[in-house]
């Protein structure tokens, strides 16, 4: 039987890495969706048909989601609004939680297979570092930032439909994604420019779970054959202090730049002069409220379910920061 993918939010981070290594499956026919109007350089050069529309409209879906009878049809939704800053945002809700819906409804209509990217932002955080595991009940008012909300909201309702409307769907929770093929600057990848480049002089105390998004794609992928309806699978990688991040790009790209280390308290005091400052840069802010609480949170995931059922596995950190900054150099961003 033939296989279509769909992968909305295809030209963003996670969504290209989905596409590359999709293309390379002879026999795939892989359909890229795009917004009206914007770039699709991340997909240059790919074997996949790039569709134009909008998750929160969805006439602009009927042209993808037109498949043959007797075609086995994956829906990868990636699309969604990523946000750290402290302002509240009327589109974050209307993408993350609004369009995810019309995604759900075209899922059902063609009775397809849906994988659903959340974050392991939207999984309430356990206390006294615990180590934290996949849930299907999401509870919004507990986590922090109208992101992990809006990613919390949305699963409740995905989860809610496989039971009630006999939806195919799982839910995969990434981490903190590094990784090549960046095109769009994600704030983790805006970090590695700055400080390889000599502009980052402070970080803070505290870390996080930071995964390589090619194992993240593969994991996704995956989860299209063996994930199971109605489950979730955490994809991490291991809990990595910012000070360990700092030295391996120091190493990797032998610079001499001395960074010091700020109190936490004098960072949050900053934190909404940094979102100003990146704002006119028209950059990703690095440090903003919401980002300082995350450095600080627990972050020990754990991803043996989805190693078990999805055959997932991690490369070392050290390997996916020298990708990283391979492909930033050829691509002249350091």
């Amino acid at each position: 039987m033939k296989k279509i993918y769909i992968i909305t939010g295809a030209n963003g981070f996670l969504g290209n890495n989905i596409v590359r290594q999709l293309v390379q499956t002879p026999g795939h026919e892989v359909r890229a969706l795009v917004l009206p109007g914007e770039s699709a350089n991340a997909l240059h050069g790919l074997d996949c048909k790039i569709y134009r529309g909008d998750v929160t409209k969805k006439e602009s879906l009927h042209s993808i989601f037109e498949v043959p009878e007797h075609t086995a049809l994956y829906v990868i939704h990636c699309a969604a609004i990523v946000y750290i800053k402290s302002k509240y945002n009327p589109n974050v809700y209307n993408v993350n939680v609004n369009g995810t819906k019309t995604i759900i409804e075209k899922v059902l209509e063609k009775n397809a297979k849906l994988v659903y990217v959340s974050s392991v932002h939207a999984i309430t955080e356990k206390p006294h570092h615990e180590t934290i595991t996949e849930t299907t009940i999401f509870e919004p008012e507990k986590v922090k930032g109208q992101y992990a909300k809006t990613k919390a909201e949305i699963a409740n309702y995905l989860l809610k439909t496989v039971r009630e409307n006999n939806l195919n769907a799982c839910i995969v929770h990434p981490s903190g994604m590094i990784g090549p093929n960046d095109f769009g600057n994600s704030h983790l990848t805006q970090l590695i420019i700055d400080f390889a480049s000599g502009k980052l002089k402070a970080c803070v105390k505290g870390g996080y779970d930071f995964v390589d998004v090619r194992d993240v794609t593969a994991g996704v992928i995956s989860a299209c054959e063996r994930g199971r309806a109605g489950e979730c699978y955490i994809l991490s990688n291991r809990y990595v202090e910012i000070r360990e991040l700092l030295t391996l790009i120091r190493q990797l790209t032998d610079i001499k730049t001395h960074t010091y280390t700020l109190p936490l308290w004098l960072a949050k005091l900053t934190a909404p002069l940094s979102e100003i400052y990146y704002t006119i840069l028209k950059q990703p802010p690095l440090y903003t409220k919401y980002s300082l609480y995350t450095l600080s949170s627990n972050s020990h995931f754990s991803n043996q379910k989805a190693k078990r059922e999805l055959n997932y596995h991690n490369r070392n950190i050290a390997q996916t920061l020298r990708d990283t900054i391979t492909w930033l150099k050829e691509h002249n961003r350091i």
